[in-house]
């Protein structure tokens, strides 16, 4: 509490160039400009993008402070508002009464039991990835980052749509690049008007989303002939099925393309990205896919596939999962806009003025304070009596509080599927020493992809 004995001290503030502040230092690369501030300062600091008065946070109690304990002062910044010309209003955008409805009705889709009829889909075309690697020729590397993003797309479609829109598949992914790459960069676009302008890229931006709108839009009307003679097992039955405890009343098809196309990027995005820093790493560290292997063999044996029950024994192959997303969370930032003037110990945020409050996991996720040699991959990091002694909030991959990621176990039950089966099948070598450098966006791609050997076990 701020008192004449306690007065409130200015945030510390980082100066930059005359006019532009932090932005060009911010925009060329944004990982080492954050790392610098976070060797520099201990709590926040404030600088300016674009204009933009931005605060950034340091410390897991002040994540949780936004995120949680104070979530109802702050909306989604207008970062945001860049994906809604896209997303629309689903869970990733919307807020208020709205947002906490929409939840509502979402939820009952991702609770574990629901979760556990798309088990069988996974490995299927899990299974189908490794057929195919087995017939390609080991000594020619492989682009994972691509394959990985194939592999999630379908698994996501199947999980949503069930196993019959794979026509739709084709050049899907490149649209979706498309639409990633141009909504980040219009986070920094001086001009923002220049979004309703028919440039080469604003054009190219549209074509992409009126091609997979067109697509959600195709397969929700079919679905709705449909159901009157088939039965479905997917996320789009299970949200076309929920209706609101207090009015009766279900999604309209708005709604339906919103939320349907927030889990179809989402959906497959980030846990591509995730699977193939996965594989990168441990084409590193051939002490921890022994160690997988064991586990892998004692839970599975040499054919078995995964399975609700079995997944939750492969504890080893989660903390792989997490150390992961430690070092390359795909959600590597995000940020909040404060309502009303907050209070941070000794510093207050005021408004109006501060246009954005980040948060990056990317940063809590290599505090040296929380995680000991915090650039090592060590899975051990992870194990249960090492959770306990840090703070919930200096591990974010997901977010945190009431708007905590809804398809958190989706993408745990997918990522500990796949890694499963592909570790158990291969051998992954590097192609080179040079190391791959994280390419920060909407979220941490590997930059130029990550190609491997991959060589069969015999």
């Amino acid at each position: 509490m701020i008192t004449e004995e306690n007065p409130s001290r200015p945030i510390p503030y980082l100066k930059g160039a005359p006019f532009v502040g932090s932005t060009f230092d911010f925009i060329r690369d944004p990982l080492n400009f954050l790392l610098r501030l976070q060797r520099r300062y201990d709590r926040l600091v404030q600088f300016s993008v674009v204009g933009r008065l931005i605060t950034l946070t340091l410390t897991p109690e002040d994540a949780r402070h936004i995120l949680q304990e104070n979530n109802k002062n702050y909306l989604k910044s207008e970062a945001y508002q860049v994906l809604q010309m896209f997303l629309g209003n689903g869970l990733l955008n919307s807020e208020g009464d709205f947002w906490r409805r929409q939840r509502r009705l979402a939820q009952p889709a991702f609770h574990r039991q629901r979760l556990a009829l798309l088990v069988d889909g996974m490995n299927e075309d899990t299974s189908a990835l490794l057929k195919r690697w087995r017939q390609n020729d080991p000594t020619r590397p492989v682009d994972v980052t691509e394959e990985m993003m194939k592999l999630a797309l379908a698994i996501v479609t199947r999980s949503l749509f069930s196993s019959d829109v794979s026509r739709y598949l084709d050049n899907v992914s490149r649209s979706i690049t498309v639409i990633i790459e141009t909504a980040y960069k219009e986070l920094f676009n001086f001009f923002p008007f220049t979004r309703n302008l028919p440039t080469p890229r604003t054009i190219r931006y549209r074509r992409a989303v009126e091609k997979i709108e067109a697509i959600i839009y195709e397969i929700i009307d079919r679905r709705r002939n449909e159901r009157r003679t088939g039965q479905y097992d997917d996320l789009l039955e299970m949200l076309m099925e929920a209706r609101d405890e207090d009015t009766g009343e279900q999604m309209t098809d708005k709604q339906l393309r919103d939320e349907v196309t927030t889990i179809f990027m989402a959906g497959h995005e980030t846990t591509a990205n995730a699977l193939s820093w996965a594989l990168y790493l441990l084409a590193d560290h051939p002490e921890v896919v022994r160690k997988m292997r064991e586990e892998i063999d004692r839970v599975l044996g040499p054919d078995g596939l995964p399975t609700v029950e079995t997944l939750r024994e492969l504890t080893y192959v989660m903390q792989v999962i997490q150390e992961t997303m430690r070092l390359y969370p795909p959600a590597w930032i995000f940020s909040r806009q404060p309502l009303r003037t907050d209070q941070f110990g000794e510093y207050r945020i005021v408004m109006p003025g501060a246009r954005a409050v980040l948060i990056c996991p990317y940063l809590l996720h290599r505090d040296p304070k929380y995680w000991a040699a915090p650039d090592r991959f060590d899975p051990d990091h992870f194990r249960p009596e090492r959770v306990r002694e840090r703070p919930t909030y200096a591990y974010l991959p997901f977010g945190g509080g009431p708007r905590m990621c809804i398809g958190n176990n989706f993408a745990l039950m997918e990522m500990q599927i796949v890694l499963a089966l592909l570790v158990r099948s291969f051998d992954f070598q590097r192609v080179g020493r040079k190391e791959v450098e994280p390419e920060p966006g909407i979220t941490l791609r590997p930059k130029g992809g990550i190609r491997l050997q991959i060589v069969p076990r015999l």
